[in-house]
């Protein structure tokens, strides 16, 4: 919070001072005037309600998919050492290319703007899971097996706790991809939310909204990372991940 601050002083001083042009970064006290006014506005809550509803159904989606096929991928050895060239070959595609295709496919609603998201984020979460599930100690597993525990067994009680670390941390990543992705698919696709009115305030010649909406998605970034946090520390404890049992 005092680095913030201090950027925010800053700004305010170098605006101030004209060694940085006003009509193209108003002071930072004229920005928090207008985000607040914002606040109060018609289009702020909708465009807010937008990105975040996008951002959670494709933050859902990738996970949740990428989990279920790194588990898979984990377990199944020759499965994944088959599939490694098309993983490989389509995990650094940047979704940013690929929005020419989505919209003459899907078109420029907000579900162009999750497949966006969630084809980035889905690397992000497959990989980590493939090497959290191998990352189970050998002597617990041969352990597991003197003890005759079945094949399901040994998954639930080693190898999946010792993947969650891995997808813990993948999560975080992908919270920050898919938001940006959102806002840069709203930008540039033009389609409700927060990327709309950075936009259309860009075109209307109102620095100081511009920059409102833009340091609304980053406070947006900062909050949903601390929920993912609190969500990831939940998730260790329960499975007496880090020491907890």
């Amino acid at each position: 919070m005092l680095v913030v601050l201090g950027l925010l002083v800053l700004q305010e001083v170098l605006t101030r001072t004209d060694v940085l042009p006003g009509g193209y970064f108003p002071p930072a006290s004229e920005i928090l005037r207008t985000l607040a006014a914002e606040v109060g506005g018609d289009a702020f809550w909708p465009a807010l309600f937008a990105t975040v509803r996008t951002w959670l159904f494709a933050l859902l989606v990738s996970v949740s998919l990428g989990t279920a096929v790194g588990v898979l991928l984990g377990l199944v050895v020759p499965l994944e050492a088959f599939l490694r060239p098309v993983i490989e070959f389509l995990r650094p595609v940047p979704s940013v290319a690929l929005i020419p295709l989505v919209v003459l496919t899907i078109g420029t609603g907000a579900g162009s703007a999750m497949f966006l998201a969630c084809f980035a984020a889905f690397w992000q979460v497959l990989v980590p899971v493939i090497t959290g599930v191998r990352s189970a100690p050998p002597i617990a597993l041969d352990t597991a097996r003197s003890y005759s525990l079945s094949a399901w067994q040994r998954i639930r009680w080693i190898q999946l706790p010792s993947m969650l670390p891995h997808l813990a941390t993948a999560t975080r990543l992908a919270t920050s991809t898919t938001l940006i992705l959102i806002v840069t698919a709203e930008i540039i696709i033009q389609m409700p939310g927060i990327g709309y009115e950075i936009t259309m305030s860009r075109s209307a010649g109102d620095p100081a909204r511009m920059y409102a909406y833009i340091a609304l998605s980053g406070a947006a970034g900062i909050v949903l990372n601390l929920l993912v946090r609190r969500l990831e520390k939940r998730l260790n404890a329960s499975h007496g991940v880090g020491g907890t049992r």
